[in-house]
C-alpha cells in the first residue's frame, strides 16, 4: 500500500514539474516573439526586411527559413545588402565565403496579418525603414487559424503596405503568392482560401504600386510540392532553397548596385 502511494505521489510531482517546464517554455517563446530590439540604423545600399511569421522566422532543426539560402545567393553575386529587423535568429548556421550569416529578420511564429499590422510601426521605429520588404505568405496564418474574415485580412495587408510606403515612399515590396501546405493537410476550404489569396495578392500589388514604390508579386506555389515541406506548412532545406531562388529571381532586377 505504502509503495503504491509513494509511486503515485512521485508520478504527480513529476507530472507537475514537467507541466511547469512546458508552460515556462511557452512563456519564454512568447516573450521572445514580442521582443523589440532597437538596432543602429543600417547604412546599406539595400536594406532588406524579411517580414512575416514562422516561414520567415524558421526553427532549426525542425524546419528552415528561406533567409539563409537567400543570403548565400546574394553573397555569391556580391550584392551589397543588409537584412534588417528587430528579431535575430539564434540558430546555428555555417559561415559562407568567410562571412557570418546575417540573422536579422521580422518573422514571428503564428502571427496573423492583424498582429503584424499592430506591430509594424514599432518595428520600423526600432530599425529604420527598409528599401525592400519580402512579405512572406501574407494572410497565411489568418486562413489556417480562422481568426479573421478574408476581407479583414486583405484590409490588414493593404494597411501594412500603406505604412511601409508612408515610411519610405520609394520602398519596393515583394508579396508572395503563397506556397500551400502539405496535400493531406490542405482541406478544401484551406485550398480555396489560399487560391483566393494568391489572386488577391496580384490585385493588391497592382492597386498599391505607385510611381515611386513598386509592389511586386512572386509565385511561390507553381511547382511547390510535399517534398519541400518539413511538416504540414514549414520548409525543409530543399523548400527553403526553392523559396529563396524565387525571391532572388525578383530581387536581382530591383537591387541597387551603386
Amino acid at each position: 500500500m505504502r509503495s503504491d502511494l509513494t509511486t503515485r505521489l512521485l508520478y504527480i510531482i513529476t507530472f507537475k514539474v514537467l507541466m511547469f517546464t512546458f508552460l515556462l517554455g511557452i512563456l519564454s517563446s512568447s516573450c521572445n516573439d514580442d521582443k523589440v530590439e532597437t538596432k543602429p540604423p543600417s547604412t546599406s545600399l539595400n536594406k532588406i526586411l524579411p517580414l512575416g511569421a514562422s516561414r520567415v522566422e524558421g526553427a532549426r532543426p525542425e524546419f528552415e527559413s528561406f533567409r539563409y539560402e537567400l543570403w548565400k545567393s546574394l553573397v555569391d553575386r556580391e550584392w551589397e545588402f543588409d537584412f534588417v529587423g528587430t528579431q535575430t535568429d539564434g540558430a546555428l548556421y555555417e559561415g559562407y565565403l568567410g562571412l557570418s550569416f546575417d540573422a536579422d529578420h521580422e518573422g514571428r511564429g503564428g502571427w496573423t496579418s492583424g498582429e503584424i499590422l499592430e506591430g509594424i510601426n514599432e518595428w520600423l521605429d526600432a530599425v529604420g525603414s527598409p528599401d525592400i520588404v519580402l512579405f512572406s505568405s501574407p494572410g497565411g496564418n489568418d486562413i489556417l487559424n480562422g481568426l479573421a474574415s478574408f476581407d479583414k485580412t486583405v484590409s490588414n495587408i493593404n494597411q501594412i503596405i500603406d505604412i511601409l510606403q508612408e515610411r519610405n515612399p520609394n520602398v519596393t515590396i515583394v508579396l508572395e503568392e503563397l506556397a500551400p501546405g502539405k496535400s493531406n493537410f490542405m482541406t478544401a476550404k484551406f485550398t480555396a482560401d489560399f487560391n483566393a489569396m494568391q489572386q488577391e495578392v496580384r490585385t493588391i500589388a497592382s492597386e498599391q504600386t505607385t510611381s515611386a514604390s513598386q509592389v511586386l508579386t512572386v509565385d511561390m506555389f507553381t511547382g511547390f510540392n510535399d517534398s519541400l515541406l518539413a511538416d504540414d506548412v514549414h520548409y525543409n532545406e530543399a523548400g527553403a532553397k526553392f523559396i529563396a531562388n524565387r525571391y532572388y529571381s525578383v530581387l536581382e532586377s530591383v537591387l541597387k548596385s551603386e
